[in-house]
């Protein structure tokens, strides 16, 4: 019988929750904004949620909405995902393929999705964030005469446009169904998120001004943003922010699949701080967080996520500029990963090895430069450098039986076994150099071919 295995209490120790409502309390003070929520995910449950607000004996919870600015990214961006998925588009589509009439013809989904296609950050004025959609009736409307700032796919140039011709491609593939009708019936219903929406519903926080130089506050207007609604018009609460945190660490096959989500989260623009609708961001210990930040007249906030701790981090809050909610979260990950760090689970052999994948495992050579082939989760493979120079990966098993690079200088490349005629492996190609059994194997392949001399000791 197999020893019982302690498991860990899935509540914070109290020292820890201290910590994080210090850090709440610290910055709301510090930023001298109005209220301030915040909320950490483990392991795809919210275990602790803390608030402060500058009203004695209140303060917002986790079902209190606020804006959430840019972070509403993140959901259009499933929303094309899906339909990638679903082979209603390319990402490598260009975007008058599924909608006209924008000065953005030429650019891709993709390029979209990554902001690199040269297009400008803002519509023309005035400011799309402080005035009625109305402004903006057409697609044509949302970019001005010179649209495009950049060539496209040379650079990343944030675009909120972007974005908004994005949300009229997700309109477009569902018969011009409004695209946040679209994520309540696909994304937010099956993830039980029924407080997110694109106009606010009480209880929902007030957002505020706050004076540069004097302790005053001035209300600000919220404007129905029409077309640019895409680029960051949703509200949500807190408990509904965590369930998209523990989505988008983890997926949820009901609404896009755990491989489509580790795509998205993958480094796809120059600077490697931009995936697919994601921003990517360098966290405690070099480890990258997944998410985005938002703003809107009136509000801030932050949604980042700790995929290997399994960790997510949102904090909203009530003022146009001053609380740092990115950093904000960053440091409320980097206390529960430092103070209570994730236990993994027990290892355990598999109980049915496949002997073909087996074989392939074991050393390797690239010319003279040892490796060593292992097998991971189901037919995934790592292949790991034993010299300081030269190079490993993981690969992603793929259905034609070869495996896809997932990472450094093999990203995207395919691996393969080749074998004789008579089933045999002969070498491993990976994208065109031959691994061997032993350093240069004169029965393989090696380009350029074996000296028939072989290994021999210099003369004089």
């Amino acid at each position: 019988m197999p020893t019982p295995q302690t498991e860990p209490d899935d509540d914070l120790l109290p020292d820890t929750r201290r910590a994080l409502l210090h850090r709440v309390a610290v910055a709301q003070s510090r930023s001298r904004t109005p209220s301030l929520v915040a909320a950490v995910v483990r392991d795809g449950r919210a275990v602790w949620t803390g608030a402060r607000s500058c009203v004695d004996g209140h303060a917002p919870d986790g079902d209190t909405q606020y804006r959430i600015g840019s972070i509403t990214k993140t959901f259009v961006a499933v929303l094309v995902m899906r339909l990638r998925d679903a082979g209603r588009l390319g990402l490598d589509d260009a975007v008058e393929k599924h909608i006209g009439g924008t000065p953005a013809d030429g650019v891709t989904v993709r390029q979209l999705l990554t902001h690199t296609a040269g297009l400008a950050a803002e519509t023309p004025g005035p400011w799309w964030e402080r005035t009625p959609g109305a402004l903006r009736p057409e697609t044509a409307d949302l970019l001005g005469e010179r649209p495009r700032l950049h060539p496209a796919g040379e650079r990343h140039h944030y675009s909120n446009p972007g974005f908004a011709l994005l949300g009229a491609v997700v309109e477009a593939l569902h018969d011009g169904a409004p695209w946040d009708e679209v994520l309540t019936s696909e994304v937010l219903e099956p993830l039980g998120m029924t407080r997110t929406t694109r106009r606010p519903r009480a209880p929902h926080a007030g957002g505020w001004a706050v004076h540069p130089y004097a302790e005053l506050m001035m209300a600000e207007a919220v404007q129905d943003t029409g077309l640019m609604s895409p680029a960051g018009e949703l509200w949500a609460t807190a408990d509904d922010l965590c369930r998209w945190a523990a989505f988008l660490a983890a997926g949820d096959e009901r609404v896009l699949a755990p491989a489509t989500l580790e795509e998205m989260r993958r480094p796809a623009a120059p600077g490697g701080d931009q995936g697919l609708g994601v921003q990517l961001l360098k966290g405690p210990g070099d480890r990258v967080l997944v998410g985005h930040g938002g703003s809107m007249p009136g509000f801030v906030a932050g949604l980042w996520c700790d995929v290997d701790e399994g960790l997510g981090a949102v904090v909203l809050a009530n003022s146009t500029t001053g609380a740092p909610t990115t950093s904000i979260a960053a440091d409320l990950l980097g206390l529960v990963a430092e103070r209570e760090p994730r236990i993994p689970e027990p290892w355990r052999p598999v109980s049915d090895p496949d002997p073909e994948l087996l074989a392939l495992t074991g050393h390797w050579y690239w010319g003279t430069a040892p490796y060593v082939l292992r097998v991971r989760t189901g037919r995934d493979l790592e292949l790991t450098a034993l010299s300081g120079t030269a190079r490993g990966a993981r690969f992603r098993a793929r259905p034609d039986g070869g495996w896809t690079g997932l990472d450094g200088y093999y990203d995207g490349e395919t691996l393969r076994a080749v074998r004789t005629d008579d089933g045999a492996v002969s070498h491993l190609d990976l994208g065109s150099f031959v691994l061997t059994r032993t350093p240069y194997d004169p029965a393989a392949p090696v380009p350029g071919g074996v000296d028939p001399s072989g290994w021999t000791v210099p003369l004089g």
